[in-house]
């Protein structure tokens, strides 16, 4: 039964769950510890990783692109195997668990386990980044269209409390080393690393509990198909599906470019105000938190505009302000200049991420087939931040600054906004075809 405040609330636990990963990890005390770890033995950035030289803020951002590449080659196949097996929760308890327990490992994370470390991060980023996937297309499953902006919402919303929450608690474990045994400010980082993925773990299981399987699709004969090659059929069957949906197709390609922009922004913020302004690193991470709590009304609000004006202005208004967010970004120069810059980006960080995901579930047709509509919603995703990451590191490495590769994102959510133009506004689209039926 769709619309369950039981079902819907359980699975806005999974963003409570995992949002985690993206706060300590992704955006905040990991890059900090990994600027400061990861360096060679004079105490340099260059280091040597699987016998290749390499800047290690590079290599923070190839290693991201590396795992949601794979994520994107992987994802096609899970998602037909839990299509034709009726297995999607099992494929989202695989990755979530990957997922924690690589975070977990980071706690081993010294100058001297530098290699380990880094895979340990690619594969929490595998883990994170492959169970969304299922949860996303869960989405449909249980929410009737009208309800999408807000249950999506309510859930990213979800992950900025509770990731906040830990994140509050990590941080007295950092700044107040003296209760608890005075320890180094290194082992209480690690700590943080360690209580990531007991979190992760411990709360999907809310979720887990209450979420149901997937559909079995198809037939038996159907099901004893290959799976390698059903995964990539399914991504096939669904483009051709797509080319009937004019609006879905305009939709991922403007989606595409501008989540190149939006989610490389989010994945080496702190490694700029580290590397570039020389930020201290409690101040960024202070910062992140601050853009957590921040990025709570901004999801919220931008749902409610999307009710006022429709889900493509709504987005179009967050791209264009992104847009601003980048031009001020190459010139900011101190410390409080990039506070506003990060309370700007919060109030739109929530809510282009919510009303992407709750655009594309009003845009698909309807089906029960969701794990390989949300599969291909994942690879053009995963995709895009695959370009986005190795363009800002490769962009980097050439001319040796990271505003070089402002000015690249920059670009990208200037044309991101033009084919947001191209997509009539949800709200007035409907409105036109419930006019048409009328006359």
């Amino acid at each position: 039964m769709k619309n369950s405040p039981r079902i819907l609330t359980a699975w806005t636990f999974y963003d409570w769950a995992n949002s985690v990963h993206s706060l300590v990890i992704v955006s905040s005390i990991f890059p900090v510890y990994f600027s400061a770890t990861a360096l060679n033995a004079s105490g340099g950035p260059i280091i040597n990783f699987l016998g290749m030289l390499v800047k290690n803020s590079v290599l923070f951002s190839y290693t991201i692109s590396a795992a949601f590449l794979f994520t994107a080659l992987l994802s096609p196949i899970c998602s037909a195997i839990a299509d034709y097996s009726g297995r999607k929760k099992t494929f989202m308890k695989a990755f979530c668990y990957t997922g924690a327990i690589s975070c977990s490992l980071l706690y081993f994370f010294t100058k001297e386990t530098t290699t380990f470390a880094i895979i340990c991060f690619w594969l929490s980023l595998i883990g994170w980044s492959g169970s969304i996937v299922f949860y996303n297309s869960y989405l449909p499953d249980i929410a009737t269209e009208d309800q999408y902006d807000r249950v999506s919402a309510r859930g990213f919303s979800m992950g900025y409390l509770g990731s906040v929450l830990l994140m509050i608690v990590n941080l007295m474990v950092i700044l107040k080393r003296e209760w608890f045994g005075n320890i180094s400010e290194a082992l209480a980082s690690r700590i943080a690393f360690l209580t990531v993925g007991l979190w992760w773990i411990g709360f999907a299981q809310i979720p887990f509990s209450r979420l149901p399987n997937g559909v079995r699709k198809g037939s038996n004969a159907d099901r004893e198909g290959n799976y390698l090659l059903n995964g990539f059929k399914e991504l096939q069957q669904v483009w051709a599906d797509l080319q009937k949906q004019p609006l879905a197709k305009r939709f991922l390609v403007s989606f595409f470019v501008y989540n190149m922009a939006v989610q490389t922004v989010m994945y080496v913020a702190t490694i700029f105000g580290s590397d570039e302004l020389r930020l201290p690193g409690q101040s960024l991470i202070i910062t992140i938190l601050l853009i957590q709590l921040v990025a709570i009304p901004g999801a919220y609000g931008f749902s409610r505009l999307s009710e006022r004006i429709g889900n493509t202005y709504a987005l179009m208004t967050a791209v264009l302000i992104w847009i601003f967010v980048c031009a001020g970004a190459y010139y900011v120069q101190t410390q409080s200049q990039f506070f506003v810059l990060a309370g700007v980006v919060g109030l739109v960080m929530g809510g282009i991420q919510s009303l992407s995901r709750s655009t594309y579930s009003k845009l698909i047709p309807a089906t029960t087939d969701t794990a390989s509509y949300f599969s291909f919603y994942d690879v053009t995703e995963k995709t895009s931040i695959v370009f986005g990451t190795l363009i800002y590191g490769l962009i980097e490495q050439l001319t040796g600054s990271m505003r070089n590769s402002i000015l690249a994102l920059l670009v990208l959510f200037i044309v991101g906004f033009v084919l947001l133009w191209r997509i009539p506004s949800q709200k007035v689209y409907h409105t036109r075809l419930e006019n048409a039926e009328v006359l």
